[in-house]
């Protein structure tokens, strides 16, 4: 017997408490998971290329899964420490900074001196002061990401690992969840959502990495050409930045604009920084993006934000980085599915249009020309 529909919204409701609960709960069980995916669905179009070629799936999944392990390696070994001394100065770096901006001829000044006055007023209109305390930690920052690696390169192993194991699989699951569906029409919308999710996504991680990869290169190099130190791990930064839509460059040019601020003595020099690190990555995400990523992932924008921000917030950093895959995946399945192509277009840019609305544009121009 089917529920009444006016149980469905508790229902609904309810499951999507539960599911939101189930991510926050499982978050570091499902980041390397969802990660794997990822990988997989970027290596999809590779290791066919190379499966015609007569190569087994598992040579092609220990290639690949070589790959990763040495390109983390390579990372660790050339980029740690000078990401984990820029992280480590930061404290000090605020602390200049504040010693610069307080400064007697400085421009908060002023404002200090009004919060203190507020502060001698406050406290004297009172009979008791309160007693001042400093809490000094000597807890330092290299000392918290040693506690966070083992489980950090955890989650990196069993995510490899994992992709291991899908890419191993070759079709094995599309071919079952193909397999599991009824009618010959359904078979067919399985396998083309499935072949679109592989070749937009593919395209699209591929392409970011790619693109992301040469801001990095572009935004180091524009930093040791305005001798700032620890000009390789800002770019490092900015290349792991730029995967989080939206705030990623604005912390990013905060950070070097910091940087310089206290490393150099005209504050014109920290703009120039600033406006620099802004101008490279509003060049690639002006200019670079759209002419390497198809205009079909354009993604309403106030939708990417939210779940952007969700992401965020149950799965942090990393939340943020995957936020722009799952919402692709998502638009590329209601853009497919008959009943949901009212969200679909709902999540695409004005300028987009789902499969569905070209192929009747294209007929409708058919039978006008008849």
């Amino acid at each position: 017997m089917r529920a009444p529909k006016r149980l469905y919204v508790p229902l609904m409701g309810i499951f999507i408490i539960a599911l939101v609960a189930a991510l926050v709960s499982a978050a570091n069980f499902l980041i390397p998971v969802t990660a794997a995916i990822l990988s997989y669905f970027v290596f999809s179009r590779p290791r066919r290329a190379l499966e015609r070629l007569g190569l087994p799936n598992m040579v092609i999944a220990t290639l690949f899964t070589s790959i990763l392990f040495v390109m983390v390696g390579v990372g660790i070994a050339w980029f740690a420490e000078p990401v984990a001394n820029l992280i480590d100065d930061m404290p000090g770096l605020m602390q200049e900074m504040q010693a610069k901006l307080g400064d007697s001829d400085g421009a908060l000044a002023k404002v200090n001196e009004a919060a203190k006055a507020i502060d001698d007023a406050v406290g004297n209109a009172g009979e008791k002061q309160a007693m001042e305390v400093e809490v000094v930690s000597e807890t330092s920052t290299s000392v918290t990401i040693l506690t966070m690696a083992p489980k950090v390169m955890s989650q990196i192993i069993f995510a490899i690992f994992l992709t291991f194991f899908l890419i191993g699989s070759g079709d094995f699951f599309a071919l079952r969840t193909v397999e599991s569906l009824p009618t010959l029409q359904d078979k067919r919308r399985a396998v083309e959502i499935i072949k679109t999710i592989e070749d937009r996504l593919g395209r699209y991680l591929g392409g970011i990495a790619l693109i992301n990869a040469g801001l990095g290169l572009s935004i180091g190099a524009a930093m040791y050409l305005w001798e700032l130190p620890n000009a390789v791990a800002i770019g490092v930064m900015a290349f792991v930045l730029n995967f989080i839509p939206f705030l990623g460059a604005v912390v990013g040019a905060g950070v070097a604009g910091l940087v310089a601020f206290v490393s150099f003595d005209q504050p014109w020099e920290a703009f120039g920084v600033f406006m620099t690190y802004m101008a490279l990555t509003s060049i690639e995400g002006q200019v670079v993006t759209p002419l390497v990523i198809s205009r079909r992932m354009q993604l309403n924008t106030p939708i990417l934000f939210l779940i952007v921000a969700f992401f965020a917030y149950i799965w942090s950093v990393v939340g943020m980085v995957v936020a722009v895959p799952i919402l692709i995946v998502a638009k590329i399945v209601c853009d497919e599915i008959e009943g949901l192509g009212a969200l679909g277009h709902f999540l695409g840019d004005s300028s987009t249009t789902s499969r569905r609305e070209r192929k009747a544009k294209a007929d409708a121009a058919k039978q006008q020309a008849h």
